[in-house]
């Protein structure tokens, strides 16, 4: 049976779980409190770029089974589900600050005590949060509104940027975290035409949902922080991080996946997530060693890539010109929050040097930023005239296969930084490039200079 839901923030998750839910058949109210983006959304205009998600918008705007508005009282009043989706953005000592999701429950009950609302309201958080979280939204319910039949509800999202439509859709497992049978059952109705395909739906007691929402992510964080720490080791001895990859990732007790080394993690979720487990973990008096090394050997890769340039101009930046490719902290996305990228910006910008990038989508929000003490181009190859050297700092597929000439043709010299391992040994040997990757050796023609 379908439910009337209301969505409360309209950022990246709100408004993907917003659409993908009205997609199922359920009437959605999205809720934000930026004039401006609501008017937007309302004309179908999506201000994310996420794959496939303006298509499936389009479609439930023109159904009417989406909506968006300004009027949180409107949603209180008429959904009968109410999910979370509110940021939950990082203290300067790495915990999560919480106050737009309490305030929001805060002024919820409010609502319900102002409007003598008596039907059961299921209050879902998708926010990301530490552990007992759920339990004090409870208890402002509690507190402010009194009698009034509120379930609170932890539902975490597992949305990976690029893919998270496909995600939602087809997820690999949902967790909620509730010990009330009949708010579970709503769940389990929620989300079954997502789960077709078997995968489970796991009901866990709140704060073990709250806390797998942090371990999947610190969990993907090690994975990745591991490879990387191993790069500089594989630099050393002569081996290739990438046929060790392979070599590893073949092992199904440890998979494929999140075992590229690069120049590091970055987005919303991974480094908040792990400092605020780390910070949540240290509060209550225990130490999480492993995660702790994650975040700073994290911090470390992306150093070491920029001294890797560094000595390269033998410490001398100054009127270096570099060609960037990639902004965004990963493909497929054009999200620049913590993007390695931007490490790479600001160090080659204090060592005197100009900076001519290009992101299939992320310049608009580096803009935002940076405005113009760097430039930006309309082409990746566009980048390159007379330019120091290339630096890669973002897998995009359109990077993968390059015009060698062209690169050639328009650098000052052929050499190529490349933080993501994009290209072959044996293809950038023979096209006589200097090239310089992560845990991999270098490629050093006989004649660079």
């Amino acid at each position: 049976m379908p439910h009337t839901i209301g969505v409360i923030g309209t950022g990246y998750v709100g408004l993907v779980t917003g659409t993908c839910l009205a997609e199922t058949g359920n009437s959605v109210l999205c809720i934000d409190v930026d004039p401006a983006k609501v008017a937007s959304l309302q004309q179908g205009h999506v201000p994310i770029y996420e794959p496939g998600l303006d298509v499936v918008l389009a479609r439930n705007i023109r159904e009417q089974r989406i909506h968006f508005s300004l009027d949180l009282e409107e949603a209180v009043t008429t959904c009968d589900l109410l999910m979370l989706c509110l940021p939950t953005p990082p203290g300067e000592d790495g915990s999560a600050d919480l106050t737009y999701v309490l305030q929001t429950a805060k002024t919820i009950a409010g609502i319900l005590v102002a409007k003598n609302i008596m039907d059961r309201r299921i209050v879902i958080n998708k926010s990301t949060v530490p552990v007992g979280t759920t339990a004090r939204i409870a208890a402002v319910f509690e507190q402010e509104a009194p009698g009034k039949p509120v379930v609170v509800v932890s539902n975490p999202e597992f949305l990976s940027e690029g893919f998270a439509v496909e995600e939602f859709m087809k997820p690999d497992r949902v967790v909620v975290g509730t010990s009330n049978a009949e708010a579970a059952q709503v769940m389990r109705d929620l989300y079954e035409p997502f789960v077709r395909n078997g995968n489970p739906i796991l009901v866990f007691d709140e704060k073990s949902a709250e806390v797998t929402k942090y371990a999947a992510n610190a969990f993907l964080a090690t994975k990745i922080s591991f490879m990387n720490d191993l790069s500089e080791y594989c630099e050393v001895v002569g081996a290739d991080i990438e046929s060790v990859r392979i070599g590893i990732g073949s092992d199904p007790r440890i998979g494929r996946r999140f075992l590229y080394s690069g120049i590091g993690y970055g987005g919303s979720c991974f480094p908040k997530d792990v400092r605020a487990i780390v910070h949540s973990s240290r509060e209550v008096g225990v130490r999480l060693e492993i995660l702790e090394t994650v975040i700073e050997v994290n911090a470390a890769q992306v150093q070491r890539f920029i001294e890797r340039i560094r000595r390269r101009f033998n410490g001398a930046l100054q009127g270096r010109r570099f060609a960037l490719w990639g902004l965004s902290f990963k493909p497929d996305t054009d999200d620049v929050r913590e993007a390695p990228a931007f490490t790479i910006v600001n160090a080659l910008l204090e060592g005197g040097a100009s900076i001519v990038a290009y992101d299939p989508e992320a310049m608009a929000n580096t803009k935002l930023l940076y405005g113009d003490r760097i430039s930006y181009a309309q082409t990746a190859y566009d980048t390159l005239r007379d330019a120091d050297a290339l630096v890669i700092a973002t897998e995009w597929s359109e990077f993968r296969q390059p015009d060698w000439n062209r690169l050639r043709q328009s650098l000052a010299q052929p050499l190529i930084f490349d933080g993501r391992n994009l290209f072959s040994l044996d293809d950038v040997a023979a096209e006589q490039f200097e090239y310089h990757s992560v845990g991999r050796m270098s490629i050093v023609p006989a004649d660079a200079s």
